[in-house]
């Protein structure tokens, strides 16, 4: 074994002068108290650095230290070493050669686990220092719960699809392994930050992809003759109907994991190779961002809200689906909530609890839609009113007629740019002097995904696109060139763009003479409103995104 291994931990740091005897005893009863490794309890009690030990166990154990945030592991490797061990003492395997296997360890001192790893594998184990933090993350992404898939499903066994309700499908579908399969699909996607996860049949294999940053990502293939039950699985946990395949059919499930309490909206979809299953994952327990982390430049910032604070008015939010819309209407809600005011909404669904909020949810099977909820709202003395979406004439009148009898609405639109709400508004079917008396602003919004932070590199990006953006070949451009951190994206988070317009009377004017869409347009930008793109460029020239997914999510602003 190495030399000097046999000397305590707790020795080597004196010697060096890292710690104190006096820190040296603290940390040894807090060990005791909370079950962990010696190096844990100084590290996090702050009497030295995470580096800092690893450096000096390195020098004074002379065993080599690993930075594991970008180092790549063979997954054929973890295999070796099973995820509850590496887990229970902090360690993965790196890489074998011949008969020798290299594992990072926090611990290279704990002579017991070395010589059981060596016992299970057969092999000879070199021990390398890497920080704790550093060998958790490595756990988390190598052993993921879609190995663990592959696994289990090889123990099911299904020599054909039934299909009678109450027949072998659904006892399958009962069965520990599909429950497992199907909680760890979920699971992994809670891990990954997905909003969306896709099951989809293809002709040989199950497709299960996940919707992370905006961009779908195939995350795992399982054998076809597992599609029948593992949708079964899932219609059984929300409440369809398992022996109906014909038709659409909508449910919920309320999932819990790593502490996250989520509830997915679930949707089946038939085609022609049997059901889609998607998905939709909904974080509870609170909105997840407030107005200042959404992305607003300071001085867009501070005229949203004060637009909020009006007693009344419409404030529409518009942009394609998985935008971001609702969350900032959520935030703006969450800001100006108070005791002294009422605020109702009428959603679909209920995406975010604000315990402050009297929110509804609509029920189109029972009546209760976003028109008949709105005409409710206004017998509920609200002050604030929140409509998930403007999808219909009879919805625009009840919300029109609300903004300019003294209450403040919040809705949404899905249109392309601000501009364009005005003039759906009246496509709809709302006289252009109501459209123009109720509006006090329209907001369009995009999600920008972000360069991530770990493997972000200087690059040069093509001629044409710099010249579309009208940016300069000399600035110095950044991209993610792909780590574990990103999945090997290069992104990382998202961040908004906005194109903020507030209608001043000339913009008002030529909404009431029904002008065209550009017209409107080309007013507002004349009177400061900055569009999407122009929002996005300055994240590019401070290397937060890149020049081609500015232009990817805004590929269909018009001029």
């Amino acid at each position: 074994m190495v030399e000097g291994k046999r000397k305590k931990l707790g020795e080597i740091l004196i010697e060096k002068g890292a710690i104190t005897g006096e820190q040296l005893k603290e940390a040894i009863e807090r060990q005791r108290k909370i079950d962990e490794f010696l190096g844990q309890s100084l590290v996090r009690l702050g009497f030295i650095k995470a580096e800092t030990l690893v450096e000096e166990l390195s020098s004074h154990l002379r065993i080599p230290k690993v930075d594991l945030s970008n180092y790549l592991i063979d997954p054929k490797i973890t295999h070796l070493v099973k995820e509850d061990i590496c887990r229970e003492y902090c360690l993965i395997p790196l890489f074998k050669i011949d008969n020798i296997l290299t594992v990072a360890m926090a611990d290279p001192m704990n002579l017991g686990i070395i010589d059981r790893i060596q016992s299970d594998t057969g092999c000879i184990v070199e021990p390398v220092i890497s920080t704790e933090t550093g060998i958790k993350e490595a756990i988390d992404h190598y052993y993921r719960a879609t190995d663990t898939i592959r696994d289990i499903v090889q123990s099911i066994s299904i020599e054909k699809e039934p299909s009678l309700i109450g027949g072998p499908e659904i006892e399958v579908a009962e069965k520990p392994p599909v429950v497992k399969a199907v909680d760890l699909i979920v699971s992994q996607a809670i891990a990954d930050r997905a909003s969306d996860i896709h099951i989809e049949p293809d002709e040989n294999i199950l497709r299960v992809r996940y919707r992370i940053d905006g961009i779908l990502h195939e995350n795992l293939q399982l054998p076809i003759h597992l599609h029948s039950v593992i949708v079964s699985r899932i219609k059984i946990l929300s409440g369809m109907n398992i022996a109906e395949k014909r038709v659409p059919q909508d449910g919920h499930i309320e999932f819990k994991a790593e502490g996250k309490e989520v509830d997915m909206r679930v949707s089946t979809f038939p085609i022609i190779r049997g059901e889609k299953v998607v998905l939709r994952l909904l974080y509870r327990g609170g909105i997840r961002y407030g107005l200042t982390e959404l992305g607003f430049p300071p001085d867009m910032l501070k005229k949203f809200k004060s637009l909020i604070s009006r007693p009344h008015g419409i404030i529409l939010v518009t942009g394609p689906t998985g935008s971001g819309k609702t969350t900032t209407l959520y935030a703006a809600l969450d800001k100006i909530s108070t005791k002294e005011i009422n605020i109702t909404t009428i959603e679909d669904p209920v995406e975010y609890e604000l315990s402050s909020l009297n929110q509804s949810q609509i029920n189109p099977r029972a009546g209760w839609t976003f028109e008949a909820g709105l005409r409710n709202i206004l017998r509920q003395d609200p002050d604030v009113i929140m409509v998930g979406e403007i999808r219909d004439l009879d919805t625009a009148r009840m919300a029109i007629q609300s903004a300019l009898t003294g209450h403040l609405v919040f809705s949404t639109l899905h249109t392309n740019d601000a501009s364009g709400a005005v003039t759906r508004l009246i496509d709809m079917g709302i006289e252009p002097f109501l459209v123009s008396s109720s509006i006090i602003g329209a907001l369009a919004q995009r999600l920008v995904r972000l360069i991530c932070p770990r493997c972000k590199e200087t690059y040069e990006p093509e001629k044409d696109f710099l010249e579309t953006l009208g940016l300069d070949a000399g600035t110095k451009f950044y991209k993610g060139k792909g780590c574990r951190n990103c999945n090997n994206t290069g992104y990382r988070g998202r961040t908004g763009i906005f194109e903020f317009m507030i209608p001043e009377e000339k913009l008002r004017s030529l909404i009431v003479a029904k002008s065209p869409p550009h017209v409107i347009r080309q007013a507002a930008r004349r009177g400061g409103m900055v569009t999407l793109r122009e929002a996005g460029l300055p994240l590019v020239r401070n290397g937060r995104t890149t020049v081609e997914e500015l232009l990817r999510v805004t590929q269909d602003e018009v001029g």
